[in-house]
C-alpha cells in the first residue's frame, strides 16, 4: 500500500525533538501565550520575509482576521469587493462572506490552475478593494501583472498560503511575503504541519498585525480592555513549539517533495493524463501534485485497487455548494472542468522515489 500521505511516518522524521519540545511546554506550566510563541512568531516572520507572524488557531481564522482588521482599520467596509481566484478550496471564500464582504470569483488558466491574471482588471470595479491571490497545491500564484494591477488601482493584496509554506517567486521572494499580509495554515497535512490546527498572519504593516492580534484575543490588547468585539483564536504553546521544531526542516522536506515530482514529470506517459505545467523547483513547493483525467473516477478506483491512494481536491467547486446559492449561476468552466477532472496523487517528504516510480507505471498501464 502507498499512502497518500502518512502523518505518523512524517512525524516520526522528527519524533525525539518534537517529544523534547512538547516535554518542554508540559513542563513549563505555561500553555497559551508564552515563550514558545514568541519564538516560533520571529523564527516564521524572519523564514518568511517579513516584520511580523501573528499565531492564531487555523489558517481559516488567520484570512479572517486580515480582511477583519482592514474592517476595523478602515481600509475596507462590507459590501467591499475582493478578487479571488474560483478555483480554491472554500475557506479562501468563507473568510471574505464572514467579513460582509463580496468575493468576484476569477477563472484559473487551464495550465496553471491558477488565477488567470489576464482576466482580473475586466473584474475590477469601483467597490474593488484587494485581489486575494492563492497559492494552491504549493505553486506560487504571483505575477508582476497582480502586482502591477494592484499598484494601479490601489488595492491591498493578500495571500493565502495555506498550501506553500517555503515558495518562492521568480525574483526569490517567498510566498507569504508578496502583498500587504498573508495568511497561512499549519494543518497537520500541510508542508509544516502542526500535531492539530493552527495557522499565522504575516505582514509587515504594524498597526495590522497588532489589530490582528487583538482580534485573535477577544478583541483585546490590554488584559480586561477589549477595543473590538473579537474572538478567541491563539495558536497554543505546544503547536508552536513543534512548528519551531519542523520549521528547521522545511526546506529539505519541501526538497524531498520536489524529487518525488521530479518522478512524476519524468515518467508518466499517458496520454490520458495531463500535468500542469511545469514550474521551477523554487516556485513549487508541491504540496500537492494534481493531475487532469477525463475518466478521473476510473484512474482513482484503478489506483485504489493496486493500492495507490489518491485524493480529489476538490469536486465541488465553492460556486456550486449549497451554502453560495448567490453564486450558482455563475458560469465557470475551467473551475469546474478541474473539479470534474483533478486527482492528487501521493507525495510528501516520506515516499520514497520507487514507489513514485510505481505509481507512474500503474498510471502508465491505465487503459
Amino acid at each position: 500500500m502507498i499512502p497518500f500521505l502518512s502523518l505518523k511516518d512524517v512525524t516520526a522524521l522528527r519524533e525525539d525533538l518534537i517529544q523534547e519540545a512538547v516535554h518542554r511546554v508540559v513542563s513549563s506550566g505555561w500553555y497559551l501565550q508564552g515563550k514558545e510563541n514568541e519564538r516560533f512568531e520571529s523564527d516564521y516572520a524572519a523564514y518568511i520575509g517579513t516584520s511580523y507572524a501573528v499565531g492564531c488557531a487555523n489558517g481559516l481564522d488567520a484570512l479572517i482576521w486580515i480582511f477583519r482588521a482592514y474592517i476595523e482599520m478602515g481600509v475596507m467596509a462590507p459590501g467591499d469587493e475582493v478578487i479571488v481566484p474560483a478555483n480554491t478550496f472554500i475557506a479562501t471564500i468563507l473568510a471574505i462572506t464572514e467579513n460582509g464582504l463580496t468575493p468576484v470569483l476569477v477563472e484559473p488558466r487551464a495550465d496553471t490552475l491558477e488565477m488567470d491574471d489576464s482576466l482580473i482588471e475586466g473584474k475590477i470595479g469601483p467597490k474593488t478593494k484587494a485581489i486575494c491571490i492563492v497559492h494552491l497545491y504549493g505553486r506560487n500564484a504571483y505575477s508582476e501583472k497582480i502586482g502591477q494591477l494592484c499598484q494601479k488601482y490601489s488595492l491591498k493584496l493578500i495571500e493565502d498560503n495555506a498550501q506553500a509554506h517555503g515558495c518562492r517567486t521568480a525574483d526569490g521572494r517567498r510566498t507569504g511575503s508578496l502583498g500587504d499580509a498573508a495568511g497561512h495554515s499549519f494543518y497537520p497535512g500541510k508542508n509544516l504541519g502542526a500535531l492539530g490546527d493552527g495557522g499565522a498572519v504575516t505582514t509587515n504593516d504594524r498597526e495590522l498585525a497588532e489589530t490582528v492580534r487583538s482580534l485573535a484575543n477577544y478583541g483585546s490588547s490590554k488584559k480586561y480592555v477589549f477595543r473590538y468585539c473579537g474572538r478567541n483564536s491563539r495558536l497554543d504553546e505546544i503547536q508552536a513549539a513543534v512548528l519551531d521544531v519542523k520549521l528547521k526542516y522545511l526546506d529539505s522536506d519541501n526538497d524531498s517533495r520536489r524529487k518525488i515530482a521530479a518522478v512524476y514529470y519524468g515518467n508518466i506517459s499517458n496520454p490520458s493524463v495531463q500535468m500542469p505545467a511545469l514550474l521551477p523547483d523554487s516556485q513549487n513547493v508541491y504540496h500537492l501534485f494534481p493531475i487532469l483525467c477525463e475518466r478521473r473516477d476510473e484512474l482513482a478506483d484503478y489506483l485504489k485497487d493496486r493500492g495507490v491512494s489518491c485524493l480529489i481536491h476538490y469536486p465541488v467547486p465553492p460556486h456550486r455548494q449549497e451554502c453560495y446559492p448567490g453564486l450558482a449561476g455563475l458560469s465557470l468552466p475551467v473551475t469546474e472542468y478541474i473539479a470534474e477532472h483533478e486527482l492528487s496523487l501521493p507525495i510528501g517528504p516520506v515516499i520514497t522515489v520507487q514507489e513514485a516510480l510505481e505509481v507512474c507505471s500503474i498510471i502508465n498501464s491505465f487503459r
